[in-house]
């Protein structure tokens, strides 16, 4: 979310009955629904969430409940990367190689290019005869829907998620205990425990510079200085963005302050958003700002107490509904495709990834029995219920992904400076922003 990133980790009703089955074996049998050169027996799914995170764990759970709901029908999963199918999808659904349900980065950049490229499925009708409509909250829709110039927030429906996301600050409290730090809570608590720690020899935030998170941090010092209007403006194209303005100007003055405070290391520039969860898990970085999609791994892999709290002092930060299930126009499997995204909004999937650490978006409240699960929506619940929830920095414009990776590590490294980076990222957006 419920809510998603998205970037959110981004759950409605099962309407899915036995005729709908009985239904779509009828169509499995014939060939397919759309693409009569398809396997009819064989669902071919892509995804890349770790088999422990709450979304792997329920999505494997999804697989099994689909293969008995489906007699004869498999399920093939091929795991990807998130930088494989970031980097191929546009290439992969223009050939024969396509998936018939794939997950798929949500927002502008992303799901919004391929909807206007043709490459996906018009949901729309799907999602009306099966309810998923009513199971969704308008800030999850937000990033299901882009229109004609594939701008998310209306049109038609591209892409469903099942669950939500958001960034949160991850801490170790037993580290944050031996140095007799408070938690992070406020501004001052998370200054004052970064100074404490580089006094101790010791990098506190933990980064990727060559992927995420590097620049959800920069996004995030942007956002406590910005309000919802510059959200819009800077993701929906609802009014002018200067990133020369105030929330930008702090922003890349601070993370490069933070650098040299040695906040954060310049040897993480090459390293990949693994790599930063790792460090925290680990126990050699004592804070990472990330998503929810980590929490499920984090209550099954770390050996220390831990905590999160929402970036202090900001309003907004990075989330929305989850990735995407999308089916690329090419699936020749579609009516499969439509019931595995039905399960996974069902009570029982929806239940299992809520008490596995995710956030789910169609769940029964009274069977989340796990703690630190409940106390993960209910954060959730309260950014999302203040409106807080800003998507992410790379959604607006084709290409800014790389364009943001590849400018904030020059910012990490110094070998640019903070108005220089603005600029860079000022003529990368402005090249893509729609022109109407």
């Amino acid at each position: 979310m419920l809510t998603a990133r998205r970037r959110v980790r981004t759950r409605r009703g099962t309407a899915c009955a036995a005729t709908a089955v009985a239904c779509s074996l009828l169509l499995a049998s014939c060939g397919g629904s759309d693409g009569g050169s398809a396997d009819s027996r064989t669902l071919r799914l892509w995804h890349y969430e770790a088999p422990n995170s709450a979304m792997g764990a329920a999505w494997t759970e999804a697989i099994k409940e689909f293969e008995a709901r489906h007699p004869g029908v498999r399920v093939k999963f091929e795991e990807k990367s998130f930088d494989q199918i970031q980097k191929t999808a546009p290439m992969v659904l223009n050939s024969s190689d396509a998936p018939d349900l794939m997950e798929y980065n949500k927002g502008n950049a992303t799901a919004g290019l391929l909807s206007r490229q043709g490459l996906l499925t018009d949901l729309s009708a799907e999602v009306t005869e099966r309810g998923w409509d009513k199971l969704l909250s308008p800030g999850v829709q937000t990033t299901s829907r882009y229109d004609a110039n594939g701008v998310m927030g209306s049109g038609k429906w591209y892409g469903v998620p099942n669950y939500a996301e958001y960034t949160m600050v991850y801490f170790n409290k037993d580290l944050f205990a031996k140095y007799g730090l408070a938690e992070p809570k406020t501004s001052d608590a998370l200054v004052a425990a970064m100074d404490t720690f580089v006094d101790k020899g010791i990098t506190p935030l933990a980064n990727s510079g060559a992927e995420y998170p590097a620049q959800q941090y920069v996004y995030q010092l942007a956002l406590s200085k910005a309000d919802r209007p510059w959200v819009d403006a800077y993701e929906l194209y609802q009014g002018r963005t200067d990133f020369h303005d105030a929330a930008w100007t702090y922003a890349a003055k601070t993370f490069a302050d933070w650098v040299k405070k040695g906040y954060l290391g310049k040897n993480a520039v090459s390293a990949k958003a693994e790599d930063a969860g790792v460090s925290f898990l680990q126990g050699k970085a004592p804070i990472l700002f990330s998503g929810s999609w980590w929490y499920g791994r984090f209550q099954d892999e770390a050996t220390f107490d831990w905590g999160t709290t929402l970036w202090p002092g900001s309003t907004l930060s990075p989330g929305s509904g989850g990735n995407l299930w999308v089916v690329p126009e090419s699936s020749g499997n579609k009516e499969l495709a439509y019931d595995f995204i039905n399960i996974t909004l069902s009570k029982k999937i929806q239940n299992l990834l809520g008490n596995k650490g995710g956030v789910p978006v169609a769940a029964d409240a009274a069977a989340l029995t796990d703690p630190k699960s409940k106390e993960l929506i209910t954060q959730f619940n309260t950014l999302s219920g203040r409106d807080g929830l800003a998507f992410y920095p790379d959604w607006p414009v084709p290409g800014f992904y790389d364009v943001l990776v590849s400018e904030t590590q020059k910012l990490l490294t110094g070998s640019v400076r903070p108005d220089d980076y603005l600029d860079a990222l000022q003529e990368a957006y402005d090249k893509g922003v729609p022109k109407t």
